[in-house]
């Protein structure tokens, strides 16, 4: 493969707060090696942008903190509210023949292309602030439990900034690296990010239909089905709830096969479809189960939290109806 420098500012001499020291490492000089040969950069070039990076001990601090997984119903206000679902309609509104084009284009129901817009960065509102390079670099060479992931994903970093023509040190993100308002990490920014508008970059911080048409794009080819329901209400018999769990993110089961374990489904769904149930604490002590169905496990491969996924699918239904009620008095 012929090797192709980066823009001009990707080899701009370290900056005085770099981590000077990060290069002289052997795993570092390693992954300007590999990189260079697996995206066919320049070496010299991959080099220096690895020299500018800046390691972040902040970032460290965060990965670092005891998980504290909160139930559905602290969950819930913060992702399913009045004011997401009203930014949601005036998103769609202002964007409407983008949304258009993209759900006859992809197949993707564009209520829920905003919900999750919506849900990641409040429609752009929230991005992050960290430089991408540098929080890839800090966890790609300082956090040894994902450091094969994140060197990874700054690989395909370096390679996306030449791609898009632009200075690795200019791009912002989360703490872990995940960019613009759908928050793509770079690897599904290469494989996923699309040019709706046509202008000849895949904009996704700052055009709102290359995010739009790249949110599609994601959840069209991880098997979404238009028009499909995402999550149905369900009732278990007791002692069940333990046997499915272990499934969660997986259609083990079929509707059919569920219907003779004893769940109820108070819908006309065929016995061929696969779905998973799942309980949702609705308020403490109090348990709800659900059926999801394709498109709920599509959401998650989005992220792979099942509040996140209903989070989505209820959002995206009062977005809806907020969106109806525009049309309605226009």
């Amino acid at each position: 493969m012929k090797r192709l420098l980066l823009p001009a500012l990707f080899a701009l001499a370290a900056p005085a707060f770099a981590d000077e020291a990060l290069l002289a490492r052997p795993e570092a000089q390693a992954f300007v090696e590999r990189t260079a040969r697996e995206q066919g950069l320049d070496r010299a070039a991959v080099a220096d942008a690895l020299r500018q990076a800046v390691i972040k001990p902040n970032i460290v601090g965060i990965l670092d903190r005891p998980s504290t997984a909160r139930p559905w119903y602290q969950f819930r206000p913060a992702h399913v509210n009045t004011r997401l679902a009203s930014e949601g309609a005036a998103f769609w509104q202002q964007n409407a023949s983008w949304l258009e084009l993209a759900e006859n284009r992809y197949q993707v129901d564009p209520a829920v292309i905003v919900a999750i817009i919506g849900i990641e960065t409040g429609y752009g509102r929230n991005m992050g602030s960290f430089r991408v390079l540098d929080a890839l670099a800090t966890i790609g060479f300082n956090y040894p439990r994902r450091a094969d992931y994140f060197q990874g994903e700054l690989s395909a970093f370096l390679r996306l900034a030449r791609d898009e023509n632009g200075d690795p040190t200019s791009f912002k993100g989360s703490y872990a690296g995940a960019m613009g308002m759908p928050q793509f990490m770079p690897s599904s920014f290469r494989k996923w990010a699309v040019d709706l508008n046509g202008d000849g970059k895949r904009d996704i911080w700052s055009t709102p239909a290359d995010a739009i048409g790249s949110v599609a794009n994601y959840l069209q080819q991880h098997g979404w089905q238009h028009g499909a329901d995402i999550l149905l209400p369900a009732a278990l018999p007791a002692g069940l709830a333990d046997t499915l769990a272990a499934d969660k993110f997986n259609l083990h089961y079929s509707v059919g096969e569920l219907k003779k374990m004893g769940v109820q489904i108070d819908a006309d769904i065929a016995d061929p479809v696969l779905g998973v149930v799942f309980p949702l604490e609705v308020s403490a002590g109090n348990t709800q189960y659900w059926l999801g169905l394709q498109n709920f496990y599509t959401i998650t491969r989005y992220n792979k939290s099942t509040l996140y996924a209903t989070a989505v699918a209820q959002l995206s239904q009062d977005i809806a109806q907020r969106r109806g009620a525009q049309l309605a008095v226009q």
